[in-house]
């Protein structure tokens, strides 16, 4: 069993530069420390284990040395930092769709509706969004569940996206982004019976939201490893393997799956969804479908298929099964990450646990309400007919258009690479390419106490200012070595940063040969 020590980089494994970061923010202000109420040592220890890869100590450094390119302080032989380790749209150039922010903004001041002279249908956005708020206005709380008119309008885009398969709107609540909603999630499925935490089966590679939240609510992580020999697709036998192992350890209660993936770009087969439906129904598991990437997909022949699509054309026997799928305004076309906006279907729940879960949801007030008029509009977009809908179509488009171009030049650039072999780019946005890395940068590697990835990926940042994240920071099988890039920046600077890449892994290999 691959224990949760195992699945993050513990930050005393990087670079001498993040040491010194952590040293002097834990230094501080020393005076008067005996008598804090608060220390490092008797903190929550559950939040000391927390790991989140993507914001690690290379985006630290990656930072100061942006800091030192603008001082004019830095000997680089580069003027800028590419930060692909996290996929963040607007921060790397994508342009915000017209129809969203307006709606957002007209719904925040409503006056300006008639003094820009906004489009009907984003009046009608706007008015319906007020319609459902107390006093009319945005600024006042609203039901913890997200305002009831969105909440209805996701229904009815599920509803549409499944092919006519009913939703209810009362499954539906609105949360801050998807990671709001799946941590609200795995909090019911926690477990305080002695000896017996509550066991997670996550997939190896892992978004770190999943072990983060995990080692912050004390549960047991069980992990599942992709397929990379099968375009990472989840492999039954493995499965089987994980609960083998791991269910004398835990409460067995729930599997996580990321589809299309994150990190590795993958797009599950209808088949392969099936395959793991039947796999938690034997096992008695609690389905969590993290989807915000459904709009996001590349590969030709590749579709992307819903787990509550597929549950339900499953027969009876599967039908009533516990589901809760996840949706963001923060990937696909939008990009809109600063506002976390973000839902959950929680479907078959039993009816004493959902109204355990209202109850929950109700001490945290209300979702951020900017978050819901943004997905608002990504499931009531503008219509054929309606004055924004050309320009829409054509935004929506190009972004989705340029990321597929990006795509499939990733994967065509990172395998023509010596050392490097990189599974198609079907769908979300990253690509998570396996490298050769020479023993002797290994070795290197283990004298400053860091993981051989890490090493390279400091290493890429350093000499080119690439920033990339090494895949320790998801989890990989032993002896193997990944990083995860995003495929955001424009299509000019994507190119020329895989050159770059290129370049350097070259000689990185015969600098370590």
């Amino acid at each position: 069993m691959q224990r949760l020590s195992r699945l993050r980089i513990p930050l005393k494994t990087h670079s001498e530069t993040v040491r010194g970061f952590v040293k002097s923010a834990a230094m501080g202000d020393k005076k008067g420390s005996g008598s804090r109420v608060l220390n490092i040592d008797n903190m929550n220890p559950n939040v000391k284990v927390m790991e989140y890869a993507v914001r690690g100590p290379l985006v630290i450094r990656a930072g100061q040395i942006e800091e030192e390119l603008q001082k004019g302080t830095s000997k680089k032989l580069f003027n800028q930092v590419i930060r692909a380790n996290i996929g963040d749209c607007h921060a790397v150039g994508q342009t915000p769709l017209p129809f969203l922010r307006q709606v957002v903004a007209g719904a925040a001041y409503p006056d300006m509706l008639d003094k820009m002279n906004m489009p009907l249908d984003v009046r009608d956005r706007v008015n319906r969004i007020l319609d459902g708020c107390r006093g009319h206005s945005i600024g006042s709380y609203t039901d913890s569940v997200g305002i009831d008119n969105i909440r209805k309008d996701v229904a009815s885009y599920i509803s549409k996206r499944d092919g006519g398969i009913a939703s209810n709107h009362t499954d539906i609540f609105l949360c801050g982004g998807a990671s709001d909603g799946i941590k609200s999630i795995l909090k019911l499925l926690m477990t305080e019976e002695p000896g017996r935490q509550a066991g997670v089966m996550i997939p190896i590679p892992q978004y770190p939201l999943y072990t983060a939240t995990i080692a912050e609510y004390n549960a047991f992580p069980v992990p599942y490893y992709l397929d990379e020999a099968n375009k990472w697709a989840l492999d039954v036998p493995d499965l089987e393997r994980a609960v083998k192992e791991n269910a004398s350890k835990c409460d067995l209660r729930a599997i996580v799956v990321i589809n299309p993936g994150n990190p590795t770009g993958q797009v599950l087969s209808k088949q392969n969804i099936e395959d793991v439906i039947k796999f938690a129904k034997k096992n008695h598991l609690f389905i969590l479908a993290d989807e915000v990437y459904q709009h996001n997909i590349y590969a030709k022949g590749s579709e992307f298929h819903s787990f509550k699509k597929v549950l339900n054309s499953m027969g009876p026997e599967y039908a009533g099964m516990e589901l809760a799928s996840f949706m963001s305004t923060s990937k696909g076309y939008m990009g809109e990450c600063g506002f976390r906006g973000g839902y959950c279907e929680a479907v078959n729940l039993d009816p004493d646990v959902r109204a355990m879960l209202l109850k929950f949801l109700s001490a945290k007030l209300c979702p951020n309400v900017p978050g819901q008029c943004a997905i608002e509009v990504v499931v009531n977009p503008p219509k054929q007919g309606e004055p924004s809908y050309d320009l829409f179509m054509q935004d929506k488009n190009k972004v989705l258009g340029d990321l597929a171009t990006k795509a499939k030049m990733t994967t065509q650039i990172l395998n023509s690479i010596d050392g490097i072999t990189c599974n198609e780019v079907m769908g979300a946005m990253y690509a998570f390419p396996k490298i050769t890395i020479p023993q002797k940068a290994i070795d290197q590697a283990k004298t400053k106490g860091m993981q051989p990835d890490a090493f390279f990926c400091f290493e890429l940042l350093e000499e080119t200012g690439i920033c990339v994240v090494p895949g320790s920071g998801f989890g990989q099988r032993e002896g193997t070595f990944h990083f995860r890039t995003t495929i955001l920046p424009p299509v000019d600077q994507i190119k020329m940063m895989l050159d770059k890449l290129k370049e350097f892994y070259a000689a990185f290999v015969h600098k370590y040969k």
